[in-house]
């Protein structure tokens, strides 16, 4: 099993949600699906020369509300759960974590 953690536009979360539960990510010992936590932060970022942000200016420290959307999910999944954080998320460079967990 492994840890999936990403940071999102709160107005995201819902789309993300239904894309993962279609790959299965979300689905825990075939007895619960849509199985993931959400909770609001705070990030920052300052998006460099060559960037294309969805929300700031390219030399500008910008900070804004997001969502951190965390879930476990098989190992043979992650793969396909990141590329469909990747297909849904809307920042150019979106930070997805991915912890492999001790069982």
């Amino acid at each position: 099993m492994v840890k999936i953690e990403c940071f999102i536009p709160e107005e995201y979360v819902s789309k993300l949600r239904d894309a993962l539960n279609e790959t299965g990510a979300l689905t825990v010992d075939g007895c619960y699906d849509y199985c993931m936590a959400v909770s609001k932060v705070k990030g920052s970022w300052r998006p460099l020369a060559g960037a294309n942000p969805y929300l700031g200016e390219v030399g500008e420290i910008c900070e804004a509300e997001e969502a951190k959307v965390e879930f476990t999910c098989k190992n043979e999944l992650y793969k396909i759960a990141v590329d469909t954080i990747k297909r849904v998320h809307p920042y150019e460079k979106p930070v997805i974590n991915v912890i492999p967990l001790l069982t």
